[in-house]
């Protein structure tokens, strides 16, 4: 059984003060609408009343954190079993939503492009996976034991990923408060939902990535661009991902911290710095011949790990650091090169450097 909230004033005596029926269940809705945290504060609103393949519509649809799907199916005055059938169609539907279905649900109910909105409610840009998981949520102002038994049922006994939450009001002295309750612990129905994962990825063009340069003693943007390289170093882990990135290659260039500075194409695979030969007024030099900024490019030249490994690069467009573009939402990694996937930041940044 859910905990029922009692709430009571103290500071004048002590006195109960009595729940009070919503106007309506469109009231809960707006009101959810309005801010999606107060059913839960790992949740993004995709679209309200979206229409599935069959012609039905859900009351609403978010994605959290981790890029999982939540159904949210307002009970109004269904019964028990219709609520409860309906939630598990939609789910059915929803679990085979691709990546690109998802984002066009999204562009199709909101002004921004998904990914900014998932920057700016997160912190974080948005997964390469998304629709590995789905929940259900049935909300209501009120549970009836019908409706409990069932999800209880499908829950207990065939790890369906559904919950039920009502809300209840209460009002005092022209004050209204809202009150919510969960019927099984959410964090019960997480590990449920992780039991019927099914990766949804955004598809890759197979052209494009994105390389950390982060600047130091051992590598300077303005050299970078100069002569037409980007680089990493101090550990095997760090320049691993770089010797991936094959000739031909778009890169994405990034200043950790700063943003995008530039867009350009590998012409020479990744190889140690003092190994590598540059053009310069028709003459080649090697490394150690460059008039560089970065001091200490050549460190560790004897450890086949640590040494700086360099890749050249035909730039397509460049800014200085002090001018690199950014927004919430854009593709970032820990890693120094990893594939650009995300087609809102490959849209975002072509267009800001004119390409």
């Amino acid at each position: 059984m859910p905990i029922e909230v009692g709430i009571w004033k103290v500071n004048d005596g002590v006195k109960k003060i009595e729940c009070s029926s919503i106007e309506s269940e469109r009231r809960l809705e707006d009101t959810l609408a309005k801010d999606i945290s107060i059913l839960s504060e790992d949740l993004l609103l995709i679209g309200r009343q979206v229409k599935t393949d069959y012609n039905k519509y859900i009351d609403m649809l978010a994605i959290d954190q981790d890029g999982n799907l939540v159904i949210i199916e307002l009970k109004k005055n269904k019964t028990p079993r219709d609520v409860v059938a309906q939630s598990i169609d939609y789910a059915s539907w929803v679990e085979q939503l691709s990546y690109e279905q998802v984002l066009s649900i999204f562009k199709h109910n909101n002004t921004k492009e998904i990914a900014e909105a998932f920057g700016e409610k997160f912190n974080s840009s948005l997964p390469e996976t998304i629709n590995n998981e789905h929940q259900i949520m049935i909300v209501s102002t009120e549970l009836d034991s019908a409706t409990e038994r069932i999800i209880q049922y499908l829950s207990h006994n065939f790890d369906v990923p559904i919950n039920a939450v009502y809300f209840r009001y209460f009002e005092e002295s022209g004050h209204q408060f809202l009150v919510r309750n969960w019927l099984i612990d959410p964090r019960i129905v997480d590990e449920k939902s992780s039991a019927i994962k099914k990766k949804k990825q955004e598809k890759w063009n197979e052209r494009d990535y994105v390389v950390n340069f982060e600047e130091s003693t051992w590598r300077n943007w303005d050299d970078a661009v100069k002569y037409g390289f980007v680089a990493a170093g101090g550990g095997r882990r760090y320049s691993i991902t770089l010797k991936k990135v094959p000739v031909g290659a778009r890169i994405f260039c990034m200043v950790p911290g700063h943003g995008y500075v530039g867009i350009g194409k590998v012409v020479a695979a990744a190889k140690p710095a003092k190994d590598m030969v540059f053009l310069e007024y028709d003459k080649e030099k090697k490394i150690e011949a460059l008039d560089l900024r970065a001091p200490e490019m050549l460190h560790d030249m004897d450890d086949e790990d640590k040494q700086e490994y360099i890749a050249k690069v035909e730039w397509i467009a460049t800014v200085p650091v002090k001018n690199a573009y950014w927004k919430r939402g854009f593709a970032a990694n820990q890693h120094v090169a990893f594939k650009l996937k995300d087609q809102f930041t490959i849209d975002q940044v072509t267009k800001h450097f004119n390409i």
